[in-house]
C-alpha cells in the first residue's frame, strides 16, 4: 500500500488546505495519507471537514513547526520533532512512500539531504518543474535549490530532468537541451560550455535513453521544440517566477480588453469556456509541486501558498512518481554516466532561491 506523508503544518495557511487536500485525494483518488503535525489540531480540523472518520487519512504527531524564518539547517539541528522533520522519517523507515511538503523549501531541500542523504553519484539534487507548451510539456531543472553551481551539477540536472521527464510523461528519448544566451557553441559562460560538453558525451553513450539538442535560449522554452532544459538554480528560480508573474497579467490583459465594448463582452462570451481552461492549464495548483530530484526518496515541494487542490494534485504526483521508483530510476540513470562525474569532485554551497 503506497503512503503519501503530508507535512501538514509548513504551508502558509496550515492545516487547513493540507487537510482539505489530504480527504480529496483520499476521497476521488483512492489514496492513502498521513498527515504529519499537531495532533489536536489535526483532529479538529478533520472533523470540521467533515472527515473524522476518513478511513485512508491517519495522523502522526509532530510538536513543532519550521516556519519560512528559520534558517535549513539550524532547523534541522533544534527541532528534531518538526513536522518536516518527522514526514521525511517515516519514507525513511518505509511508513511512506513519498512526502509533500508546502513549507520552507530551504528547509525542505536540507531535511532532505540529511534524512533521505543523495542518491548515489548525484552531487546535489534539484527542483524539476513543468511548464505547459503548445506541444506537450517542458521540464525545467533546477529551479532554486542550487544557486551556483559546477559544470558536472549542470550536466546532471540534464539527465536528472531527462528521466524525470520520461517517468512522468512516458517519452522513450527526450529532447535535452541547456539554457544559454544563444545557440551558437561560442556562447554562453565557462559553466554552461563545460556542462555543454558533459551532457554532449552522456547523450553520446550507447544506453542513454535521451537525446541532446545543445544550447536552447529562453525565447524557444515555451514553444515546445524541446522536452526538457537544464539550468543552474538562480537562473531557473528567475524563470519560473516570470512565467508564473506573465501568465496572471497576460489573463488579467485579456479580460480587460474583453471588456472595453458591447462586441468585445460578446466575444468573450463565447471564448470564455476557452479562457477559463487556458487559465486552469497555466495555473501552478495544476502540477500541485516540483519534486527535488536526486534524493533517495520521493519527494515534493509546493507553494507556500498552495490551495486543496494543489495538496490534492502533489500527493497523486507523489503517489504516481513512488509507484514507478523514481529515485531507483534516476540513481541508474546517474550510475550509467558515472565516468562523467569522476573528476568533478565534492559540493559546492547551494541555497534556497
Amino acid at each position: 500500500m503506497t503512503v503519501i506523508a503530508v507535512d501538514a503544518m509548513g504551508g502558509d495557511r496550515a492545516p487547513g488546505p493540507e487537510v482539505a487536500g489530504a480527504i480529496a485525494a483520499a476521497r476521488e483518488h483512492a489514496l492513502d495519507v498521513v498527515l504529519v503535525g499537531d495532533e489536536a489540531r489535526l483532529t479538529a480540523e478533520l472533523g470540521a471537514q467533515g472527515a473524522a472518520r476518513e478511513p485512508r487519512i491517519g495522523i502522526r504527531h509532530a510538536s513543532e513547526v519550521v516556519t519560512m524564518d528559520d534558517a535549513p539547517g539550524q532547523a534541522f539541528r533544534q527541532k528534531r520533532d518538526s513536522s518536516l522533520r518527522v514526514a521525511l522519517e517515516l519514507a525513511r523507515s518505509g511508513d511512506a512512500a513519498g512526502v509533500i511538503s508546502a513549507g520552507n523549501s530551504g528547509a525542505v531541500l536540507a531535511h532532505g539531504l540529511f534524512v533521505l542523504r543523495r542518491l548515489p553519484g548525484v552531487e546535489r539534487p534539484g527542483i524539476a518543474t513543468v511548464f505547459p507548451t503548445p506541444t506537450g510539456t517542458l521540464v525545467l531543472c533546477d529551479v532554486g535549490a542550487n544557486v551556483e553551481v559546477k559544470p558536472t551539477v549542470l550536466a546532471q540536472f540534464g539527465i536528472l530532468g531527462a528521466h524525470y521527464d520520461r517517468l512522468l510523461h512516458e517519452r522513450a528519448r527526450p529532447r535535452v537541451g541547456l539554457l544559454s544566451n544563444g545557440t551558437e557553441p561560442t556562447k554562453g559562460t565557462e559553466l554552461t560550455r563545460a556542462a555543454d560538453e558533459i551532457l554532449a558525451k552522456a547523450a553520446a553513450h550507447p544506453e542513454a535513453q535521451f537525446d541532446y539538442g545543445g544550447y536552447v535560449e529562453g525565447s524557444e522554452l515555451f514553444r515546445g521544440g524541446i522536452d526538457v532544459v537544464a539550468t543552474d538554480g538562480f537562473t531557473g528560480n528567475v524563470v519560473l517566477k516570470l512565467a508564473e508573474g506573465m501568465s496572471e497579467a497576460v489573463m488579467q490583459l485579456v479580460q480587460a480588453q474583453i471588456t472595453e465594448s458591447v462586441r468585445a463582452r460578446l466575444g468573450a462570451y463565447l471564448v470564455g469556456p476557452a479562457l477559463a481552461g487556458l487559465r486552469e492549464h497555466l495555473h501552478y495548483s495544476q502540477a500541485g509541486g516540483a519534486p527535488l530530484v536526486g534524493l533517495g526518496g520521493t519527494v515534493m515541494i509546493c507553494h507556500g501558498r498552495s490551495g486543496p487542490r494543489a495538496i490534492k494534485n502533489a500527493i497523486r504526483s507523489a503517489s504516481q512518481l513512488a509507484d514507478r521508483d523514481m529515485p531507483a530510476q534516476l540513481g541508474a540513470a546517474i550510475e550509467r554516466h558515472g565516468s562523467l562525474w569522476k573528476d568533478g569532485g565534492g559540493d559546492v554551497a547551494s541555497q534556497s532561491a
